[in-house]
């Protein structure tokens, strides 16, 4: 089967990475596959590369659609002739679905990454692009792939065409993501950590969807409440002393003794086996990755209550509400005292690992992706495709 994905850029995020874990396991199982990024190259279109995937860039501007690059995403679609047209994430799905359609391919899958539509977290043109999806759902894609429960039922709620949807949670390669004892006293030692320290983290990019305030407001409350030290690692995109923001809150939060920024980072198995708690702030998600890629290290989570992170965590975490930095601080004050109960903390590292090896593996996001591609292949007509 020969698929051809189109997403708006290569560079490093949610949608990024889970094209690029789909397309390098598929591609082991025999399946062709091609990647269009509307913008540049990023940091994914080396790797897609290098597992065998075939890369095109439109570099059309950040924000911008150009005639040219239009042109050339139909030629390409002619050109290859796929059995499918993937496209991740709202721009990909107007415009490669579209432009899929008017070069006669019919089995065209979009895919829904994002669940919180709130006016003043989104820009207006995001959201105007939403409208228009939603009212072209009923005519381009036999398929809506959503990576989440709560996307599935944000978008059916706004008008999307319901019967297309299949909702396919992120699987993640733990071969990867594993607890790692040597990596985790390495790392540590590299950024100066004492052993026993308490040591919480984030990995997230700066954005006001992460909500990084409501972390620092937390950590105070935990700070204030405590005696002894702990450090909180926060990696990600921006996510450095150069962010005079960042280094405002955490100076006005007390914080500057606690926190390591890291930046972007390319190796976050490492950071994640190094944490005792990983924590996210976040105002809205759909599918939170971090999560998963933490508890398969072995790392417990805290998490406020967004998109499907309840679904990930299961029993062996702890969910607050969103934008309540009391509550948050209290549960992290939970997590420690669990943490130095050193059995049942053990205990929990484990659940965690064996509960993302049973729902979230790799596979079991591949076959779901093959099966929705091969139904819509195979189906002659422009209704959706079977759900069975």
């Amino acid at each position: 089967m020969k698929i051809l994905h189109v997403i708006t850029g290569l560079h490093n995020g949610g949608a990024e990475g889970a094209l690029y874990r789909l397309v390098a396991f598929d591609i082991q199982r025999g399946n062709h596959h091609i990647v269009v990024s509307l913008m540049d190259r990023g940091i994914y279109a080396r790797r897609l590369e290098e597992v065998g995937a075939n890369v095109y860039c439109l570099s059309m501007p950040r924000g911008r659609v150009t005639l040219s690059g239009l042109v050339q995403l139909y030629r390409i679609i002619k050109e290859v002739k796929p059995d499918t047209v993937q496209t991740w994430m709202y721009h990909s799905d107007l415009i490669g679905g579209t432009i899929a359609r008017l070069a006669g391919v019919r089995s065209v899958v979009w895919g829904i990454r994002h669940a919180n539509l709130d006016p003043s977290k989104n820009s207006r043109m995001s959201l105007r692009i939403v409208k228009v999806c939603s009212q072209f759902s009923h005519l381009i894609p036999k398929k809506i792939v959503s990576c989440s429960v709560s996307a599935t039922a944000v978008h059916q709620a706004i008008g999307y065409r319901a019967d297309k949807f299949v909702t396919i949670p992120n699987g993640y390669a733990l071969d990867v993501f594993k607890p790692n004892e040597s990596v985790r006293t390495s790392l540590r030692s590299t950024l100066k950590i004492p052993p026993d320290t308490f040591v919480t983290g984030m990995v997230a990019r700066f954005h006001e969807q992460k909500d990084h305030l409501n972390l620092l407001m937390a950590l105070k409350l935990f700070r204030e409440s405590n005696t002894e030290n702990f450090i909180c690692i926060l990696a990600g995109t921006a996510m450095s002393s150069d962010n005079d923001l960042l280094m405002q809150q955490i100076e006005e939060a007390g914080l500057l003794g606690q926190i390591k920024l890291l930046g972007p980072r390319n190796d976050i198995p490492a950071i994640m086996a190094s944490l005792d708690l990983h924590i996210l702030s976040s105002v809205g998600e759909a599918f939170p990755n971090v999560l998963a890629e933490a508890m398969a290290c072995g790392t417990p989570c805290v998490s406020t209550d967004v998109g499907d992170a309840a679904l990930i965590l299961g029993e062996y975490g702890w969910i607050v509400p969103a934008q309540n930095s009391h509550a948050l601080c209290f549960a992290i004050q939970t997590a420690r005292s669990y943490h130095l109960n050193k059995i049942a903390w053990r205990l929990l590292q484990q659940n965690c690992r064996a509960h993302i090896l049973t729902n979230f593996e790799l596979a079991k996001m591949a076959k779901s992706y093959r099966d929705v591609w091969q139904q819509c292949s195979a189906s002659k007509t422009d209704e959706a495709c079977s759900n069975d």
